[in-house]
């Protein structure tokens, strides 16, 4: 999918990219309650009583239809043995295990035979049933309780008693962070399995908290002081929906197990379940698009597909601001999976560990992840630098690891579908390994609030160049992990140093948060330089956007008289006058005093008379044609039009085209656009034609709500299964909303949104020149 700005730039490709050349950023609430399609021509009308608006133009690229509907695995494992109730030790004194060797259980010969792939606990129930009671049981599963993994791998212990923590306690906790778990499917026990794990593990229960479709985005500040559990079903589009997807017993138990050990890791962060409707890896993105517009946080990913030349394509989805991403590398051995391969996201390889009640000591899981991708180039944070990993072209996988293997597994609680009853499973895989990074990272964040710093975001740069390139914390933040292997290739095995089956290696994670906390890197603020176009006489806005580790101070040299600049880097000139200016825009971060600079140009021109796009219209016999003509003026204009087919009308004040019976034809129609001050007039020539129904491009929207002030946000999600790419122009954006392409989507953000009823006009053209036109109407209401 591709998209033009007004007035602008053609095709770029297939690469998912935003232009984002009109600078007024401004952001949306809301999905609302589910999403509205719209094909063919749809009216549009104009923002009113707030902001300004703007055009803006995005470049989207089209996931093809066979990739989209491609099916997505989960990670998990499960040895094959239904396993002893693990006891009430911890239920007693929280953490009571700690210090104590795993429990074992031994495996009949006929069950150690059993693939743990993807092994449900109804299919070891049906293994057991058929199996012979005859069998040495000479296989051993060894299953760890959340207290000895954290004592394992040096997590803050449990606190003795959930209530009164302070501060910094509830913050070791993970307190105050979010955790978007994205799944497919549904596992309707999920919320009585947690409970279930939390009462037998002495860990805090979760308030269950409703998200519905309706609920304004993002969502507010999660609580610092308990735990809140929330399942959120999602659309293909992104959106959100109150039905839940169907049961599936695979994703129901990947949904278990990455919910119990995201709260085992971080007891006190807010758990949000995000349910896909299928588990193709376009509805899988459309639910990391939800987390996005849903954030800050961190979105657990513990599935994964064969990476392909497409993968680059959906990267933009894992790029948003004060969100980390982390992924499963896969269960199969050497080789790379996505979405674990976008160097935005951290990906998590396997380890069997061993942990006595006082030491740990792991080795590769021969099941795990890894490899070399053949698409993905390397990222900057993959450099020589790094021990172990050499000079690479294109990126390499695993960046971290953790426990992984079934048979060094993890207690998991299962209640089957219809049933009070828990069984206990010895879960692994990379999925088991995942939730548990994305825990740590919750945690690190929450450490970092504490003493006023911002979130880690891409972890690898702070794993990799601040960690990993100093020898002395390299080796106090990771186990470097040196036996084992995941396949026979030549960098199959593990070594000194990075290596593919268990990246960096797996966290100390006392000295992980120290070192989050104190890391001595600092960087200057990075100002964007950017091109912005006036008229005089117009009031101009726009705001300058910067990447800080901390709050910055703004000012401008070099500004023409009347131009000011705010706290929150938006530029003002109330009256513009004509010509063209270079202004100095300098960002000062408060705690370093580091600064970063940036030239802005702005061009004001004098006021001309109108001018209409010259536009290709595409419509179908048997549905009604709408298209909004697109003028451009510094006043109200009226429009009129000539050489119309019968029955064709145009709205003189809105500029709304209609032809409620369209004939199949070509028509080339003038349209006239006359300014209501001025009497300037300037036209131009639509030309329309009529075919039989097809396909084409298919905009989701819903409606937004919001309240003044308050930050706001939303998806948009734009398909077309017949289309190469697809050509997307929005116009009447407000000021100061921003949008930006999320894998097939448009994600919209308003950090300070203005009372106001606005309506934004999203029209799409494809490569087969078909089009469509959706109204996204949103609604901020006064404090």
């Amino acid at each position: 999918m591709k998209a033009t700005r007004e007035g602008g730039q053609g095709p770029l490709g297939a690469r998912l990219r935003a232009l984002l050349v009109a600078i007024v950023p401004v952001v949306l609430a809301s999905c609302g309650g589910g999403s509205d399609s719209a094909s063919g021509q749809s009216a549009a009308t104009q923002g009113s009583d707030g902001a300004d608006t703007s055009s803006k133009s995005l470049t989207l690229a089209a996931l093809p239809g066979e990739t989209a509907s491609a099916t997505v695995l989960p990670s998990f494992y499960l040895a094959p043995v239904a396993l002893a109730a693990p006891g009430n030790a911890d239920a007693k004194s929280t953490g009571a295990s700690a210090l104590k060797a795993p429990a074992s259980q031994a495996i009949g010969d006929a069950m150690a035979s059993v693939s743990s792939a993807r092994l449900t606990p109804q299919a070891i129930a049906a293994y057991a049933a058929a199996a012979p009671a005859a069998g040495t049981g000479s296989t051993v599963v060894t299953t760890y309780t959340p207290a000895q993994i954290r004592a394992a791998y040096g997590l803050p212990a449990l606190p003795t008693s959930w209530t009164g923590l302070s501060a910094t306690q509830a913050a070791q906790m993970g307190a105050g962070q979010t955790i978007y778990i994205v799944d497919a499917m549904s596992d309707p026990n999920a919320a009585a399995e947690l409970a279930a794990f939390s009462q037998t593990f002495g860990l805090p229960a979760c308030t269950t908290t409703a998200i519905s479709p309706s609920t304004p985005l993002p969502l507010p500040a999660a609580s610092t002081t308990g735990c809140q559990f929330s399942v959120v079903y999602s659309t293909s589009a992104g959106g959100r929906t109150s039905t839940p997807p169907a049961y599936d017993s695979g994703w129901a138990t990947e949904i278990a197990l990455d919910v119990q050990w995201v709260h085992a890791t971080a007891p006190l962060a807010r758990i949000v379940l995000i349910e896909a409707p299928d588990a193709s890896i376009g509805s899988l993105l459309g639910a990391v698009n939800l987390a996005n517009a849903m954030g800050p946080g961190i979105v657990s990913m513990s599935f994964g597909a064969t990476e392909g030349s497409w993968t680059a394509s959906v990267d933009s989805a894992f790029s948003s601001t004060n969100m980390s991403y982390v992924a499963a590398t896969g269960d199969s051995g050497s080789g790379v999976e996505w979405p674990s391969v976008s160097k935005g996201v951290l990906g998590v390889g396997g380890t069997h560990l061993t942990y006595s009640g006082t030491t740990r000591s792991e080795t590769v899981w021969s099941g795990t992840g890894g490899g070399i991708s053949q698409y993905t180039s390397a990222p900057a944070y993959q450099t020589s630098a790094v021990p172990g990993l050499g000079t690479l072209s294109r990126r390499s996988v695993a960046d971290v690891a953790f426990n992984a293997d079934p048979y060094s597994g993890q207690y998991l609680a299962v209640i089957a579908p219809g049933s009070s009853s828990v069984s206990w499973h010895s879960a692994g895989g990379t999925s088991l390994a995942t939730p548990q990074w994305a825990g740590l990272l919750a945690i690190a964040n929450a450490v970092r609030a504490q003493s006023g710093q911002g979130v880690l975001g891409l972890a690898q740069n702070f794993l990799y160049s601040g960690v990993s390139t100093r020898p002395s914390l390299y080796a106090s933040v990771f186990s470097d992990i040196t036996q084992g292997s995941d396949g026979t290739c030549s960098t199959c095995a593990a070594h000194v140093g990075y290596d593919q089956p268990s990246g960096l290696g797996t966290p100390n994670v006392t000295s992980l948060l120290t070192a989050a906390t104190t890391s001595t890197q600092t960087q200057a603020p990075v100002v964007t330089p950017i091109t912005v176009n006036g008229q005089a006489g117009s009031p101009l806005s726009f705001s300058v956007a910067v990447t800080a580790p901390h709050a910055v101070t703004w000012s401008l040299a070099n500004a023409p008289q009347g131009m000011t600049i705010g706290t929150s880097g938006t530029i003002s000139w109330p009256k513009p006058v004509a010509g063209t200016y270079t202004v100095n825009v300098t960002a000062t971060d408060s705690t370093t005093r580091l600064s970063g600079s940036a030239a802005v140009t702005v061009i004001v021109v004098a006021p001309v008379a109108p001018t209409v796009d010259t536009a290709a219209v595409a419509g179908q016999t048997g549905r009604a044609l709408q298209y909004q003509v697109s003028a451009h003026a510094p006043n109200p204009v009226t429009f009129s039009m000539s050489g119309a087919p019968s029955g064709m009308s145009i709205g003189a004040s809105t500029g709304l085209i209609t032809w409620t019976a369209p004939v199949a034809g070509s028509y080339r129609i003038t349209v006239t656009a006359t300014d209501t001050k001025t009497g300037l007039s300037g036209s131009g020539v639509l030309t329309v034609q009529v075919t039989t129904a097809t396909k084409g491009p298919v905009i989701s929207v819903a409606p937004i709500n919001g309240v003044a002030g308050t930050a706001v946000s939303g998806v948009v999600g734009i398909s077309d299964a017949s289309a190469s790419d697809i050509t997307v122009n929005i116009r009447g954006v407000p000021a100061g909303m921003t949008l930006q392409p999320s894998g097939q989507g448009i994600l919209l953000n308003w950090a300070n949104p203005v009372a106001g009823t606005y309506t934004l006009v999203f029209t799409a053209i494809d490569s087969n020149n078909l089009s469509a036109q959706a109204n996204l109407v949103v609604t901020i209401s006064a404090r």
